[in-house]
């Protein structure tokens, strides 16, 4: 359920260290990175980076049919991971609390701009916003010009980190409690 850079780089670290990533894509051309250049034989290279090994499986969650098939994946999976904006997931019928009838041990991870409580956590947030808003930006560029952005995707990549972390972490925990949790990343906390 991860999209673009913050989630799939979070979910490649796992899948670095061994785990069993199944990436959920929905219909049509998938993850938006698979439009990203530059390309080798038709593969975006982008995508590759951040999804290589893993495997993946195109399912719409607004059809029941294909809601069925991943209700069945959750009764199975470890981990949950997502990079919506908050309230996505509710409104495809995937709430903490539907989670946790589907799967008591199941890790949920989600990863967003600012968390899924406070003030701004319906705030649109990408990489610039979080990279200008954390004052990242004042330590780029020169002392008599505007702020630089930093040149990668630092606050996705920080994300991503966080979002690795927070289920490992997670998983540690699952094994003495024997219930799962829901792991709130917050990508301007983590830049």
């Amino acid at each position: 359920m991860t999209h673009v850079l913050n989630g799939p780089f979070g979910t490649q670290l796992l899948c670095n260290m061994g785990a069993r990533v199944i990436k959920v894509e929905p219909p049509g051309h998938g993850d938006d990175t698979r439009t990203f250049g530059p390309y080798v034989d038709g593969q975006s290279l982008y995508y590759s980076f951040i999804n290589h090994g893993k495997e993946s499986v195109v399912l719409d969650l607004k059809n029941d049919h294909d809601k069925r098939i991943f209700i069945n994946m959750l009764k199975q999976a470890d981990v949950l991971a997502e990079n919506f904006r908050p309230g996505t997931m509710e409104k495809l019928g995937f709430s903490w609390e539907r989670l946790q009838e589907i799967n008591p041990r199941l890790i949920y991870a989600s990863s967003s701009g600012f968390g899924h409580t406070g003030p701004l956590k319906d705030a649109p947030a990408y990489d610039t916003i979080i990279q200008a808003m954390s004052g990242i930006m004042m330590e780029t560029g020169y002392p008599d010009a505007p702020p630089v952005r930093v040149g990668t995707s630092l606050a996705d990549l920080c994300g991503g980190v966080y979002l690795f972390s927070g289920i490992v972490s997670a998983l540690y925990g699952r094994e003495k409690s024997q219930r799962g949790a829901h792991v709130d990343i917050a990508m301007f906390d983590a830049t």
